[in-house]
């Protein structure tokens, strides 16, 4: 966990320096540091298995990747509810929260198609948070499904293990539903809670307000995988905007962290992939360091 704070204050150091050249301000991810993911990634594919296979940890190479895991609950049903899981983690003295994602030719329309639009949080699951923070609704929904069983099995598992940091994983639709659980959980959670949330391949979420929260709030790291096009949606011309956070990975190999929201670097995604027909749909699953995802 030491390591990818460290990443995270590298990100955030950058990025409190707007006016750099973003190019030069760009810096590259160490073998040490892109490693650090490694684990994660896994917890990520495995949010792809059933909610059978992730609660007896039987799911083939992402959960032999993670042996000690801990299952406490998961839930889900592949289809109109995405899949998700919550367990602890001894090595990494964490909870982990994993969502299930999707193919690209599922989530595209989510993201492209006229009929979703931005709207506010449910003040429910997220008083107090301001009426000015906008969300995509297909998000918010989805992530609405699961949000009380999720904090139900986090607050069991901090309990039942006797720690205090949380980390929140997940790919695609799954990172959307992921974020979204980052801004909720800590409403709910006890003070002197630790919070990281790692995202593959995530689309926009919400608005500059959202973004901004997320900033000022998260500690987020989005990891971008070559000319993978689902992260450049929906577009910001429609007023969604990505936080910072983004990790991308070039053609090269090289991993960039790239400073502040929406960087145009040709480094960064939304430099390297500018139009939805500039990118490349494979792209989308990986490889992440070797993983690709999916169960």
């Amino acid at each position: 966990m030491a390591s990818i704070v460290a990443v995270l204050l590298v990100a955030a150091a950058v990025q409190a320096f707007p006016s750099i050249n973003t190019r030069q301000s760009i810096t590259a991810l160490t073998t040490s540091q892109i490693d650090q993911f490694t684990s994660y990634t896994y917890y990520a594919s495995a949010g792809y298995c059933t909610n059978t296979q992730t609660l007896a940890w039987d799911c083939g190479t992402n959960c032999d990747a993670n042996p000690e895991f801990k299952p406490v609950a998961s839930g889900g049903n592949g289809d109109s509810v995405q899949y998700w899981f919550v367990g602890y983690d001894p090595n990494l003295d964490t909870v982990i929260v994993s969502h299930q994602g999707t193919n690209p030719s599922e989530i595209m329309p989510l993201i492209t198609d006229a009929d979703f639009f931005l709207t506010t949080l449910d003040s429910t699951l997220f008083p107090g948070i301001s009426s000015d923070i906008e969300v995509h609704n297909g998000f918010g929904d989805a992530q609405a499904s699961t949000a009380t069983d999720v904090l139900a099995a986090v607050e069991s598992a901090m309990s039942t293990y006797s720690t205090k940091s949380v980390t929140m994983v997940g790919h695609s639709l799954g990172a959307a539903i992921t974020l979204l659980d980052s801004v909720y959980l800590p409403l709910w959670l006890p003070a002197g809670t630790t919070f990281t949330t790692i995202g593959y391949g995530l689309p926009r979420v919400g608005n500059q307000a959202f973004a901004n929260y997320v900033d000022a709030n998260l500690h987020l790291t989005h990891i971008n995988n070559e000319e993978d096009p689902i992260p450049i949606c929906p577009g910001m011309f429609l007023g969604f905007v990505h936080p910072a956070g983004e990790v991308h990975i070039e053609d090269s190999g090289e991993w960039a962290a790239c400073p502040g929201q929406d960087n145009p670097s040709t480094q960064c995604i939304v430099g390297d992939v500018p139009e939805i027909w500039d990118g490349d749909e494979s792209d989308h699953d990986g490889p992440y360091n070797g993983v690709e995802m999916g169960c």
